[in-house]
């Protein structure tokens, strides 16, 4: 039986072999609290600090300013809440794109349920946000900007570094989700002007879990995790050791294959959005070049994604239509909304995102099957009969 192709990991990673070799000793031989003063302790401490170390290194941070989290969500949770509890004396209104995450976008909303102004910014046919318009959007009581590095459905990466500069000219602060790009693209704290970065273990080939938010010294920046003095008194809670080693080991093999693998997945991605929106009523999502080097999102009309990812799966192939986190709803994507599309249109989207194993095969299987599918799914639309399943996509799926 021949593997199935997975290409979602938008989602998530499969965890290294090297990153779970790494993990191992430290849930028996060295299972010490981190914070304990015996040598058990000490010995998973320093484990957590050459990780802090490592991941520090990877964005031009200082270890000092990495802190540790149980993932993407609770760091976006972090800088969102805590960047407006900390400041709300100086002013209650806010910055976001449209297109953000919903860990950034629920925050948001549950500070406007307590008085907080939000502005959500307009984004273009490719999801990308105009600085004029953040420009045009700060007012003398604005106290954050947070815009997304990299956009997880679309794959768009957004101009933050001058957003950033804006930002800092007006001595607000400014924060991004880094979690698609740290460790694929370069993601350098100054570069971009971000005060407050966040980031996951488990899309970089790490552990799920694990998380962490960079904030940048002397930010002003309320805990929202109240109980022991844990890392440096900003996020109570014991330090989850294994993962955040593993989490070490992920950046570090992450970084030192960085551009080789983004050209590698920029070439099979390029492959993949020119074979298949070739199909009548094919459309791609995001822009063209500014985008995430695996990341293919495409509509297909007179198609709904649900049955495009079920027919895909029988055959072999993980997919998804965008975000994990909202892909059990019927209701269109946020992202597609606000870029424009129409409803029939992001009805009949599916997100393929490619990955470091996958290979030239995978990409020519991928020009079969998805074709197949459309046309099929079409033809049982239209009651028209379907087209046989090709032998060795059947085959893929043990079926």
């Amino acid at each position: 039986m021949d593997t199935r192709i997975y290409v979602d990991h938008g989602a998530t990673t499969p965890t290294d072999p090297r990153v779970v070799e790494a993990m191992l000793p430290f849930f028996t031989e060295q299972f010490g609290n981190a914070s304990s003063i015996h040598q058990f302790g000490q010995d998973a401490r320093a484990a957590v600090d050459r990780s802090r170390e490592v991941i520090a290194s990877a964005l031009g941070a200082s270890p000092a300013e990495i802190v540790f989290t149980s993932g993407a969500t609770e760091a976006d949770n972090f800088a969102v809440l805590g960047a407006a509890w900390a400041n709300e004396a100086r002013g209650r209104h806010l910055i976001a794109s449209p297109v953000e995450h919903h860990a950034v976008l629920e925050p948001l909303r549950f500070l406007q349920s307590r008085g907080f102004d939000v502005t959500y910014l307009p984004v273009d046919r490719d999801g990308r946000v105009d600085p004029d318009d953040v420009r045009a959007a700060i007012r003398p009581d604005t106290v954050l900007i947070s815009v997304m590095h990299a956009n997880n459905e679309i794959g768009t990466l957004e101009p933050v570094a001058e957003i950033g500069r804006l930002a800092r000219e007006g001595g607000i602060l400014m924060h991004t989700d880094a979690t698609q790009s740290v460790g694929l693209l370069p993601v350098h704290v100054d570069a971009l002007s971000v005060d407050l970065l966040s980031m996951s273990a488990h899309k970089r080939y790490g552990p799920k879990g694990v998380g962490a938010l960079y904030v940048r010294k002397g930010s002003n920046v309320a805990r929202i995790q109240h109980g022991g003095s844990h890392e440096r008194n900003r996020r109570a809670g014991t330090e989850n050791v294994p993962a955040i080693v593993g989490f070490g080991v992920a950046i570090r093999i992450a970084m030192e294959c960085m551009h080789e693998e983004a050209v590698r997945l920029r070439r099979l991605r390029d492959r993949l959005i020119q074979g298949l929106v070739r199909l009548d009523g094919a459309h791609l999502n995001g822009h063209p070049v500014e985008r995430l080097p695996g990341n293919v999102n495409l509509s297909f009309e007179g198609a709904d994604s649900e049955s495009i990812l079920l027919a895909l799966d029988f055959q072999g192939v993980a997919a998804s239509s965008g975000s994990a986190c909202t892909s059990g709803s019927l209701e269109p994507s946020h992202v597609l909304s606000a870029i424009g599309l129409p409803p029939e249109i992001a009805a009949g989207t599916i997100r393929l995102t490619l990955g470091r194993w996958n290979t030239d095969e995978d990409v020519d299987q991928l020009l079969t099957v998805v074709p197949e599918v459309i046309e099929n799914l079409r033809a049982a639309s239209a009651g028209r009969p379907r087209r046989a399943v090709p032998q060795r996509a059947a085959q893929r799926s043990g079926r």
